[in-house]
């Protein structure tokens, strides 16, 4: 199967006997605040706010949601807001970690901290997905958040988190593009010579359920016009990739946010690897981006049970 555009992803939020205990940290975030209000009108999730209270008391009255069921933990000035959150996850009270008004950093240090135990034998990546306009189905896109410039076995680790996730949505096979600036290998090029690779070991010793084609340049990835024109032949160039496995943070971050600003793309992201889903978007996500999230993060979590992980 493949995800046309996110009403398929919203058909999959499983029909839960209890809602998740979603845990916002950094919770006067305006749009993270509707979309997990949202997601608790569509009854998968329950509201567990973590923050400065008077500071989410406006925003909660601002957009007319202080009469809805929610639970609030005060955080004083100076408090690490994460490590509360982080707390609640751990004392059982919290199903789903989800990050709110903070900066990257501030939120991911203590994610990422071992002692704080949300790491597995797993390395953590971020996985977006994307509805971008006139490509034919949700494209993933990783890692734009977590692993700044991945070694080979931190890219492993990125490739095999991109296909459970996709695979999390009912893919069977997920086809994932190494991209790269040229399509060719080229010693002056590390990231070439490293797809390389990774395509070889994938088809002599497989680590990841998935097809893995590359090194690819972007253009050829997305438009059937340019494999024309460079005669380039790769059964899924051109519209049938479903992920994009992206150098390095940089060319991530930066590809995702030309898609919001120049292509108003629709894209929703979490972290995969961690003892719990984590949902993790842009401070500037909308209220959308911030919903869709938080339904990735239910479509994993209950994906997670049948693996047993």
């Amino acid at each position: 199967m493949e995800l046309k555009n996110f009403d398929n992803i919203i058909s999959r939020v499983p029909k839960l006997s209890s809602p998740l205990r979603v845990v916002l940290a950094g919770s006067d975030g305006e749009n993270m605040l509707q979309g997990v209000f949202q997601a608790q009108k569509e009854g998968f999730v329950q509201p567990v706010l973590v923050g400065d209270r008077a500071r989410t008391m406006v925003q909660l009255e601002k957009l007319g949601l202080d009469k809805e069921p929610y639970t609030m933990v005060d955080t004083p000035p100076g408090h690490n807001v994460t490590q509360a959150a982080i707390d609640i996850i751990h004392s059982g009270d919290g199903d789903i970690l989800m990050r709110g008004n903070l900066p990257t950093r501030d939120f991911l240090m203590p994610v990422l901290d071992r002692k704080n135990g949300l790491r597995t034998d797993r390395f953590m990546s971020h996985v977006s997905l994307a509805s971008i306009p006139e490509y034919p189905k949700l494209l993933a896109l990783s890692d734009m958040t977590v692993i700044v410039s991945p070694n080979p076995t931190q890219k492993r680790a990125i490739i095999k988190n991109t296909a459970d996730a996709l695979k999390a949505f009912g893919y069977e096979n997920p086809k994932l593009a190494l991209m790269a600036l040229v399509e060719n290998v080229n010693f002056h090029m590390p990231d070439t010579i490293e797809a390389q690779r990774l395509v070889t070991e994938q088809k002599q010793h497989p680590f990841a359920d998935c097809e893995l084609w590359g090194p690819i340049a972007y253009d050829l990835i997305i438009s059937k016009e340019a494999c024309r024109l460079k005669h380039y032949d790769c059964p899924w160039a051109g519209g049938g990739f479903d992920g994009i496995i992206a150098q390095n943070l940089i060319a991530a971050n930066t590809l995702v946010k030309s898609w919001l600003i120049h292509a108003h793309a629709v894209t929703c992201g979490a972290v995969v690897g961690a003892k719990v889903p984590i949902a993790l978007t842009s401070r500037s996500a909308n209220q959308e981006e911030s919903f869709l999230s938080l339904v990735f993060c239910a479509v994993l979590n209950e994906w997670r049970k049948t693996q047993k992980q």
